[in-house]
Protein backbone atom coordinates (compact mmCIF):
# COMPACT_ATOMS: atom_id res chain seq x y z
CA UNK A 1 0.00 0.00 0.00
CA UNK A 2 1.39 3.37 -0.78
CA UNK A 3 1.11 6.29 2.44
CA UNK A 4 0.29 9.45 1.60
CA UNK A 5 1.59 12.07 3.06
CA UNK A 6 -0.17 15.63 3.68
CA UNK A 7 3.20 17.47 3.57
CA UNK A 8 2.91 21.02 0.91
CA UNK A 9 5.52 21.35 -1.19
CA UNK A 10 6.56 24.38 -3.25
CA UNK A 11 6.84 24.64 -6.54
CA UNK A 12 9.81 22.25 -7.28
CA UNK A 13 12.02 25.02 -9.22
CA UNK A 14 11.07 27.82 -6.83
CA UNK A 15 14.58 26.91 -4.59
CA UNK A 16 16.90 25.29 -7.00
CA UNK A 17 18.33 27.29 -9.99
CA UNK A 18 19.16 24.78 -12.44
CA UNK A 19 22.60 26.40 -13.86
CA UNK A 20 23.47 27.38 -10.44
CA UNK A 21 23.78 23.90 -9.21
CA UNK A 22 24.84 22.03 -12.68
CA UNK A 23 27.99 24.50 -12.59
CA UNK A 24 29.27 22.91 -9.46
CA UNK A 25 28.63 19.96 -10.57
CA UNK A 26 28.70 18.51 -6.93
CA UNK A 27 26.09 15.88 -5.82
CA UNK A 28 24.11 16.42 -2.33
CA UNK A 29 23.39 14.28 -0.07
CA UNK A 30 21.21 11.55 -0.93
CA UNK A 31 18.68 8.88 0.64
CA UNK A 32 17.71 5.84 -1.52
CA UNK A 33 14.19 3.82 -0.56
CA UNK A 34 13.23 0.74 -1.80
CA UNK A 35 10.46 1.12 0.62
CA UNK A 36 6.73 1.65 -2.07
CA UNK A 37 5.68 3.30 1.17
CA UNK A 38 7.98 5.84 1.52
CA UNK A 39 7.23 7.47 -2.06
CA UNK A 40 3.90 9.77 -2.19
CA UNK A 41 2.06 9.34 -6.16
CA UNK A 42 1.82 13.38 -5.91
CA UNK A 43 5.19 14.25 -5.38
CA UNK A 44 6.05 11.76 -8.33
CA UNK A 45 3.87 13.29 -10.34
CA UNK A 46 5.72 16.72 -9.68
CA UNK A 47 8.64 15.29 -10.23
CA UNK A 48 7.75 13.59 -13.48
CA UNK A 49 6.11 17.14 -14.58
CA UNK A 50 9.00 18.77 -13.61
CA UNK A 51 11.49 16.96 -15.74
CA UNK A 52 8.90 17.01 -18.74
CA UNK A 53 9.31 13.14 -18.34
CA UNK A 54 7.17 11.57 -21.38
CA UNK A 55 3.29 12.74 -19.66
CA UNK A 56 1.61 11.63 -23.02
CA UNK A 57 2.90 8.08 -22.28
CA UNK A 58 0.21 8.01 -20.23
CA UNK A 59 -3.71 9.04 -20.01
CA UNK A 60 -4.01 12.59 -19.51
CA UNK A 61 -6.30 13.71 -16.96
CA UNK A 62 -9.95 15.16 -17.66
CA UNK A 63 -8.44 18.99 -17.53
CA UNK A 64 -6.48 18.08 -20.62
CA UNK A 65 -3.17 19.25 -18.33
CA UNK A 66 0.07 17.73 -19.09
CA UNK A 67 0.37 16.16 -15.78
CA UNK A 68 0.42 12.18 -15.17
CA UNK A 69 -3.29 10.97 -14.23
CA UNK A 70 -2.56 10.43 -10.16
CA UNK A 71 -4.98 7.55 -9.79
CA UNK A 72 -3.41 5.39 -12.90
CA UNK A 73 0.32 6.40 -11.77
CA UNK A 74 -0.64 4.80 -7.91
CA UNK A 75 -1.62 1.74 -9.71
CA UNK A 76 1.26 1.66 -11.69
CA UNK A 77 3.31 2.15 -8.59
CA UNK A 78 1.35 -0.56 -6.64
CA UNK A 79 1.83 -3.16 -9.13
CA UNK A 80 5.23 -2.51 -10.05
CA UNK A 81 8.20 -5.42 -8.50
CA UNK A 82 10.43 -2.60 -7.45
CA UNK A 83 10.15 0.91 -6.45
CA UNK A 84 13.12 3.16 -5.73
CA UNK A 85 12.83 6.38 -4.70
CA UNK A 86 15.82 9.09 -4.18
CA UNK A 87 15.36 11.92 -1.83
CA UNK A 88 17.74 14.94 -0.91
CA UNK A 89 16.77 17.60 1.86
CA UNK A 90 15.88 21.10 1.16
CA UNK A 91 18.80 22.99 2.13
CA UNK A 92 20.97 21.12 0.06
CA UNK A 93 19.08 21.92 -3.26
CA UNK A 94 19.84 25.54 -2.36
CA UNK A 95 22.40 26.46 -5.28
CA UNK A 96 24.96 28.03 -2.53
CA UNK A 97 24.55 24.51 -0.18
CA UNK A 98 25.43 22.76 -3.56
CA UNK A 99 29.04 24.96 -4.35
CA UNK A 100 29.92 24.68 -0.48
CA UNK A 101 30.42 20.91 -0.31
CA UNK A 102 29.13 18.26 1.73
CA UNK A 103 32.58 16.33 3.50
CA UNK A 104 31.20 13.05 2.16
CA UNK A 105 32.38 10.42 -0.33
CA UNK A 106 29.89 10.42 -3.42
CA UNK A 107 29.16 6.07 -2.94
CA UNK A 108 29.06 6.77 0.43
CA UNK A 109 25.97 9.42 0.23
CA UNK A 110 23.82 6.84 -1.43
CA UNK A 111 25.39 3.86 0.98
CA UNK A 112 24.90 5.44 4.66
CA UNK A 113 21.75 6.88 4.73
CA UNK A 114 19.14 3.96 4.42
CA UNK A 115 16.02 5.72 7.21
CA UNK A 116 13.12 6.32 6.22
CA UNK A 117 13.29 9.90 4.96
CA UNK A 118 11.65 12.45 6.47
CA UNK A 119 8.92 15.36 5.56
CA UNK A 120 12.17 17.64 5.06
CA UNK A 121 12.83 15.10 1.86
CA UNK A 122 12.38 16.34 -1.37
CA UNK A 123 11.95 13.27 -3.67
CA UNK A 124 14.71 14.18 -6.73
CA UNK A 125 14.72 11.05 -8.19
CA UNK A 126 12.71 7.56 -9.06
CA UNK A 127 12.81 4.61 -11.34
CA UNK A 128 10.61 1.10 -11.01
CA UNK A 129 10.38 -2.06 -12.58
CA UNK A 130 8.20 -4.90 -13.77
CA UNK A 131 8.51 -8.55 -13.53
CA UNK A 132 6.62 -11.65 -13.73
CA UNK A 133 8.64 -12.81 -10.72
CA UNK A 134 10.48 -15.53 -12.27
CA UNK A 135 12.16 -15.13 -15.93
CA UNK A 136 11.81 -11.45 -16.79
CA UNK A 137 12.01 -7.68 -15.89
CA UNK A 138 11.56 -4.35 -17.73
CA UNK A 139 12.56 -1.37 -16.43
CA UNK A 140 10.66 2.00 -16.80
CA UNK A 141 10.45 5.57 -15.69
CA UNK A 142 13.82 6.30 -14.31
CA UNK A 143 13.60 10.27 -13.98
CA UNK A 144 15.77 12.75 -11.66
CA UNK A 145 15.44 16.32 -10.84
CA UNK A 146 16.70 18.32 -13.73
CA UNK A 147 18.99 20.29 -11.73
CA UNK A 148 20.84 17.25 -10.28
CA UNK A 149 20.85 14.89 -13.72
CA UNK A 150 24.47 14.05 -15.29
CA UNK A 151 25.59 13.32 -11.06
CA UNK A 152 25.04 9.56 -11.13
CA UNK A 153 21.83 9.23 -9.34
CA UNK A 154 19.97 7.81 -12.25
CA UNK A 155 23.28 5.55 -12.93
CA UNK A 156 22.60 4.26 -8.78
CA UNK A 157 18.37 3.86 -9.25
CA UNK A 158 19.07 1.36 -12.27
CA UNK A 159 21.95 0.03 -10.35
CA UNK A 160 19.38 -0.89 -7.10
CA UNK A 161 16.63 -2.34 -9.65
CA UNK A 162 19.24 -4.50 -11.20
CA UNK A 163 20.33 -5.68 -7.95
CA UNK A 164 17.11 -6.18 -6.62
CA UNK A 165 16.19 -8.50 -9.81
CA UNK A 166 19.29 -10.50 -10.21
CA UNK A 167 19.04 -11.01 -6.27
CA UNK A 168 15.61 -13.11 -7.35
CA UNK A 169 17.60 -14.94 -10.23
CA UNK A 170 16.03 -12.83 -13.16
CA UNK A 171 18.42 -12.24 -15.67
CA UNK A 172 16.61 -11.29 -18.74
CA UNK A 173 16.02 -7.17 -17.84
CA UNK A 174 14.93 -5.12 -20.36
CA UNK A 175 14.68 -1.24 -20.26
CA UNK A 176 11.73 0.67 -21.96
CA UNK A 177 13.15 3.83 -23.36
CA UNK A 178 13.10 6.38 -25.81
CA UNK A 179 16.06 6.94 -28.53
CA UNK A 180 17.63 9.76 -26.51
CA UNK A 181 17.70 7.45 -23.02
CA UNK A 182 19.95 4.90 -25.15
CA UNK A 183 23.46 6.18 -24.24
CA UNK A 184 22.43 6.58 -20.29
CA UNK A 185 21.11 3.08 -20.44
CA UNK A 186 24.35 1.83 -22.52
CA UNK A 187 26.35 3.33 -19.56
CA UNK A 188 24.19 0.96 -17.04
CA UNK A 189 25.43 -2.12 -18.94
CA UNK A 190 22.47 -2.20 -21.33
CA UNK A 191 23.11 -3.22 -25.41
CA UNK A 192 21.31 -4.99 -27.76
CA UNK A 193 19.27 -8.15 -27.78
CA UNK A 194 21.38 -10.66 -29.27
CA UNK A 195 18.36 -12.21 -31.13
CA UNK A 196 17.60 -8.80 -32.60
CA UNK A 197 14.40 -8.45 -30.61
CA UNK A 198 12.67 -5.41 -30.67
CA UNK A 199 9.71 -3.51 -28.08
CA UNK A 200 6.38 -3.07 -30.66
CA UNK A 201 3.91 -0.72 -28.80
CA UNK A 202 -0.14 -0.98 -29.75
CA UNK A 203 -0.81 1.81 -32.39
CA UNK A 204 -3.83 0.90 -34.07
CA UNK A 205 -5.58 4.34 -33.83
CA UNK A 206 -9.36 4.57 -34.45
CA UNK A 207 -8.26 7.25 -37.32
CA UNK A 208 -6.55 4.34 -39.36
CA UNK A 209 -8.43 1.94 -38.65
CA UNK A 210 -12.88 0.76 -37.62
CA UNK A 211 -14.21 -1.99 -37.05
CA UNK A 212 -17.93 -2.57 -35.37
CA UNK A 213 -16.92 -4.99 -32.95
CA UNK A 214 -13.77 -3.19 -31.54
CA UNK A 215 -14.39 0.16 -28.95
CA UNK A 216 -12.43 2.87 -28.64
CA UNK A 217 -10.70 3.85 -25.29
CA UNK A 218 -8.56 7.17 -24.52
CA UNK A 219 -4.84 6.52 -24.34
CA UNK A 220 -3.13 9.66 -23.95
CA UNK A 221 -3.81 12.05 -27.18
CA UNK A 222 -4.78 8.92 -29.28
CA UNK A 223 -8.06 7.20 -29.46
CA UNK A 224 -7.16 3.33 -29.75
CA UNK A 225 -9.29 0.61 -30.50
CA UNK A 226 -9.71 -2.34 -28.33
CA UNK A 227 -11.26 -5.48 -29.02
CA UNK A 228 -14.45 -5.81 -26.31
CA UNK A 229 -14.32 -8.26 -23.37
CA UNK A 230 -15.02 -12.01 -24.19
CA UNK A 231 -17.58 -13.33 -22.20
CA UNK A 232 -17.11 -15.75 -20.44
CA UNK A 233 -17.35 -19.85 -21.47
CA UNK A 234 -19.52 -20.68 -18.35
CA UNK A 235 -21.40 -17.39 -18.75
CA UNK A 236 -22.28 -18.35 -22.41
CA UNK A 237 -23.35 -22.18 -21.72
CA UNK A 238 -25.76 -21.08 -19.14
CA UNK A 239 -27.56 -18.25 -20.86
CA UNK A 240 -27.64 -21.30 -23.47
CA UNK A 241 -29.22 -23.54 -21.50
CA UNK A 242 -31.26 -20.80 -20.39
CA UNK A 243 -32.41 -20.43 -24.09
CA UNK A 244 -32.66 -24.01 -24.94
CA UNK A 245 -33.28 -26.94 -21.30
CA UNK A 246 -32.74 -29.64 -23.90
CA UNK A 247 -29.15 -28.71 -23.80
CA UNK A 248 -28.41 -29.26 -20.05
Amino acid sequence: MVITTTTTLPPISASTDPKALKSCRKPPPITISLNPSHLDPLHLQRLLSSAAYSPHRFPLLPSSSSDVDLVKLSLAIAHSSVIVSAFCRRRFLHPDAACGGYGFGFEDLFERMGRAPDPDHLLVGFGRAVSDGGLTASIHDVVVMPSLQRLGIGRKIVQRILRVLTSKGIYDISALCSRKERLFFQACGFGDDSLGSTTMMYTRTALSFSQEDQMVRPAGRLLLLVPPAREPYHLKKTAAQAEDPSNA
